[in-house]
């Protein structure tokens, strides 16, 4: 164990992917309050055609190549999301979900060509499915953890604006606050988010780094700003508890330990949040109910004293 934890590896693998969870546990509650969960998943699964295509373009594993070509895949995902929902009956969520599937069946169909060319079964894109941090080198690490850090520094120099975007954006727009130009860079934040942790959790639990760490906190505040917080911190636990476990395991796959320790997080906001949690919600009631039976009680002895 102290061999793990001592491992310089481990240690740049821990922060990356700890910086990854801060990150993705605020871009959530953006996408949580804007309403759009959902299009986290469908860009999340948009990128893996841009991943494959990187890597055809130039041959090897590059990793900016690799992000790069994910990056561009989920903005024409986001286009054709927008594009669908204008320009045709097709609701916001039904577009998410064609998208999703369209993408994601190419990127499986490309990954598929790919894997059955000469040498292609080497080049470890499987590993941009379920997530792979362990075979993640330096330069993965470097830049997962700069442009992790230029997202959280974005979400937290503009919090105010972010706060009257998401919740009042007429009199955000009455301020002069462009409501075009931050939806822009809402997209490119969490398109950001999603191709840099695709290697560490994987084309199809990166969603669930961006979804469940605001769902959780939901329990625990009705405030944006704790919200935000709370949020940065469940991710970043569930990235550096997740990593530790994976890491433990020797070759277990780092994404799904990730998750698992979100979902657990959940599953105890869920059951004991302040903000409406199952067992305090009870708890209250129950609280209530002794209450109205002693009053009853009470009134009831002092009718009878009365006669």
């Amino acid at each position: 164990m102290w061999s793990i934890l001592t491992s310089s590896n481990f240690q740049w693998v821990l922060a990356s992917t700890m910086t990854l969870g801060i990150a993705s546990g605020m871009v959530g509650c953006l996408a949580y309050w804007k309403k759009q969960s959902l299009m986290s998943d469908a860009l999340a699964h948009s990128a893996l055609p841009g991943v494959i295509v990187g890597f055809l373009v130039i041959g090897e594993k590059n990793i900016i190549f690799l992000i790069t070509g994910a990056a561009v895949s989920a903005l024409v995902g986001a286009f054709f999301i927008q594009w669908i929902q204008s320009a045709t009956r097709i609701t916001e969520d039904t577009a998410m979900g064609m998208v999703l599937s369209i993408f994601f069946g190419l990127g499986i169909m490309l990954l598929t060509i790919v894997n059955r060319s000469a040498g292609g079964n080497q080049s470890g894109l499987d590993s941009f499915i379920f997530g792979q941090a362990a075979s993640m080198v330096k330069l993965d690490v470097f830049t997962m953890l700069i442009l992790a850090l230029v997202a959280i520094t974005i979400i937290s120099i503009g919090f105010k604006e972010w706060k009257l975007f998401l919740f009042d954006p007429q009199f955000a727009k009455g301020l002069g606050l462009s409501l075009s130009m931050m939806n822009v860079i809402y997209t490119l934040i969490l398109v950001t988010t999603i191709v840099i942790g695709i290697q560490a959790v994987g084309v199809i639990l990166i969603a669930a780094l961006l979804i469940i760490p605001s769902v959780s906190v939901r329990y625990w505040t009705n405030s944006f700003h704790y919200m935000l917080i709370l949020s940065a911190l469940f991710g970043g636990l569930s990235g550096a508890i997740g990593t530790y476990l994976s890491a433990v395991g020797k070759g277990w796959p780092t994404g799904p330990f990730i998750v698992v320790v979100a979902a657990i997080l959940f599953i105890f906001s869920l059951l004991f949040g302040k903000e409406k949690g199952l067992f305090i919600t009870w708890f209250e009631q129950y609280l209530e109910r002794k209450r109205i039976g002693t009053t009853k009680q009470t009134s009831t002895i002092g009718t009878k004293g009365v006669n």
